[in-house]
């Protein structure tokens, strides 16, 4: 090929605007070529509609040939635009310019069939509240949180009680691989309530709760009361009491939402007869029967990801959305009147959007500066489960996505296995693809009850462990986004896959050297306005180090990672400054 072709869709040459765009917007594309070529736009929309276009073309100076096209976007539509180029050639073949193999957007490449698409999210225009979008959220899994009863706890029949609080978690199972009796510690409602004051000293506006609801596990993810909080937990006068103190630090309070599926020991399904309700095991002329799929009644039914013990709600039926959304008791209801501020969705993917939206639109109604925030471990945009495209971020669905990409670019960096320029790509990869609201609440996680402890990610770092981790958090609290604390990683909790993720906090043993470093770095985001909602720009130093900067007005921060443990480099800091004479410059540096 004797000819030269380029777009960026990161160039406002090649794209513009940059990034989601507003619906009823026109977004401006073009490419480059150094011959006069045949070039068309080929368009496919959220529906699979396809449409090619023929580029307009413009001489421009040192022989360079630009095609354009501008789409205008109806005022009435939300969703993807995917487009690639197909470029005739004087033979009538044809040739495709797309995006890069990786998809991460930028600059593409020349294929010769089937083209990596290019991506433009087209969005219904809608605000996050400012309290989650410039605050902290800290993570609780209140069974190993903290016992606010002394010694005393409120045990289960056919549980299994740890004889000491730095017990290792472990699983009592039978010979078949089932949990044979729940594992508890005893942390409660109240427990969380006595430490308010030391959540708060971390710089955290915001606790979500994994679920609290009645049931016979230590996770809660098999809900068997909706409108009851555990026993083990305590009861709806102590969760009230819980939201009022912790509003008057300032701190709202996040509910764990398991609407995909129950428990199959709950007053819905009642399997084992244990509740005082006909349960849709038990009769198909059960008011919960519709809410159930039974392949061979009663015994075979769909379950979440085949776990029998997890029977999967048909979300859509409508006594069902009348019970959890629509009614004047609702489940949303009932604990938002309690003081309860947002919400997270469990396995998001599994959810209907239209059931999501339901959501959305009924905690707005209650609560205007509620939240929703869904549980996806990839890019939410583009995300397809089970062969639908999802709507998760055009507008009318979530508001935050719990950010695993960025747990996978911080620990990829800090391993070896991701360099810094492709660190870059992956986060702005997110900033392209997501509506810039979204992109700013995005939950920044580098832990959760559902991966393994961040510091024991890196536990291959040796002696350089905590420095390590440091860099991890340090990135954390920098970078666009919401941060999130899971509850001990500040204490120097370790721990692999669960249920070692899950070891009760250590209290009074704390790393003080993690927990004081934490403080620090929260306290700088809270303080500084440019680090909750400055630009970001990255700047190329090597793929060791990772060199950014986010300006707000007057305020300008540079942030400085360098994770090679042998090796100083020589960062010339007036390269990076321009002519801009800033009253507040801040550098944070790492090793």
């Amino acid at each position: 090929m004797d000819f030269k072709l380029k777009h960026d869709s990161r160039e406002s040459c090649y794209r513009k605007p940059f990034g989601a765009v507003p619906k009823g917007k026109k977004v401006y594309i073009s490419i480059t070529s150094n011959k006069l070529l045949e070039v068309y736009l080929h368009l496919q929309y959220f529906n699979y509609d396809e449409k090619y276009a023929k580029m307009n073309v413009e001489t421009k100076e040192n022989e360079t040939y630009l095609y354009y096209y501008n789409i205008d976007l109806s005022q009435n539509y939300t969703g993807l635009i995917n487009y690639f180029f197909r470029i005739k050639l004087n033979d009538d073949s044809y040739i495709y310019y797309g995006n890069n193999s990786d998809g991460l957007g930028g600059e593409g490449q020349v294929y010769y069939n089937n083209p990596v698409t290019y991506q433009i999210t087209v969005y219904e225009p809608f605000k996050v509240p400012e309290w989650f979008k410039e605050g902290i959220v800290y993570q609780i899994f209140v069974d190993r949180f903290r016992n606010g009863n002394g010694k005393i706890i409120n045990t289960k029949n056919n549980s299994f009680i740890y004889g000491s609080w730095q017990d290792e978690p472990m699983y009592v199972k039978d010979t078949n691989g089932k949990i044979a009796r729940w594992d508890f510690f005893g942390g409660n409602l109240k427990g969380i309530i006595e430490k308010l004051d030391y959540i708060k000293s971390l710089g955290t506006t915001a606790i979500y709760l994994n679920p609290i609801f009645k049931s016979k596990s230590n996770h809660k993810y098999d809900a068997g009361d909706y409108k009851s909080i555990d026993e083990m937990y305590g009861n709806e006068e102590i969760f009230n009491e819980l939201c009022k103190e912790a509003n008057k630090l300032g701190i709202k309070i996040i509910l764990d939402g398991v609407f995909n599926h129950t428990g199959d020991d709950s007053i819905y399904f009642n399997k084992y007869g244990n509740y005082n309700s006909t349960g849709a095991y038990q009769s198909k002329d059960s008011p919960y029967y519709k809410w159930y799929t039974f392949q061979e009644y009663p015994d075979k039914y769909d379950s979440w990801w085949g776990i029998d013990n997890m029977p999967s709600i048909n979300e859509m039926e409508s006594s069902y959305i009348d019970f959890i959304i629509e009614g004047k008791d609702s489940v949303l209801k009932k604990w938002m009147d309690l003081g309860v501020s947002g919400w997270r969705l469990d396995v998001a993917d599994e959810l209907p959007d239209d059931f999501i939206e339901k959501i959305k639109t009924k905690i707005k109604r209650i609560k205007e500066d509620s939240i929703l925030i869904g549980e996806v471990w990839e890019d939410a945009s583009n995300k397809i489960s089970y062969s639908n495209r999802r709507k998760y971020v055009f507008g009318r669905e979530l508001d935050s996505i719990t950010n695993y990409p960025f747990r996978n670019a911080v620990i990829g960096f800090l391993n070896g296995n991701v360099d810094s320029k492709m660190f870059e790509r992956m986060i702005i990869s997110l900033y392209e693809n997501y509506p810039k609201e979204i992109f700013y609440s995005n939950l920044n996680i580098i832990g959760t009850h559902d991966t393994e402890r961040i510091l024991t990610v890196l536990s291959n770092k040796q002696n350089d462990q905590i420095q390590f981790l440091k860099m991890a958090v340090t990135i954390q609290m920098t970078m666009p986004g919401v941060p999130l604390i899971y509850y001990g990683d500040e204490a120097g909790v370790s721990g692999g896959k669960d249920p070692l993720n899950r070891k009760t906090y250590p209290w009074g043993n704390e790393n003080k050297i993690i927990l004081k470093f934490y403080k620090y770095i929260t306290g700088l985001r809270n303080k500084y306005d440019a680090l909750k909602n400055g630009s970001i720009r990255f700047y190329d130093m090597g793929k060791d180090v990772l060199c950014y900067e986010r300006t707000f007005k007057q305020e300008r921060i540079l942030i400085v990672i360098n994770r090679n443990s042998s090796k100083s480099f020589d960062i010339k800091l007036d390269k990076i400054s321009d002519t801009r004479i800033l009253p507040l410059e801040i550098k944070i540096l790492c090793r």
